[in-house]
């Protein structure tokens, strides 16, 4: 397998998958595919290294508030087409292990 191109002012990067809840919102009206998660809460997670990325917020038990740690997980985002094809994504989860 062949690794993409980078640049010489681009270098890979491996993101421990750790952060904190930047800000967040329940998402009352998904969009098309997404319909049968809704409601669901919708959060900027700022990562422990930096940079903020968009991403829903998984096994929630309790209520969450801005600045709660999190942590990256793989889930089921949605299934595509007439053969049920399950996409897999990242979501964040409050962190389990303190």
């Amino acid at each position: 397998m062949s690794l993409p191109h980078l640049s010489p002012s681009q270098e890979q990067y491996t993101f421990a998958g750790t952060g904190e809840i930047y800000s967040y919102t329940m998402l009352q009206e998904a969009p098309a595919g997404f319909d049968e998660q809704a409601p669901y809460l919708l959060a900027l997670v700022k990562l422990d290294e930096g940079p903020i990325v968009t991403a829903q917020i998984t096994d929630v038990d309790g209520s969450i508030a801005i600045g709660d740690r999190v942590e990256m997980v793989t889930r089921k985002l949605t299934t595509e087409g007439s053969k049920g094809m399950i996409v897999y994504g990242y979501k964040f989860r409050p962190v389990l292990r303190q």
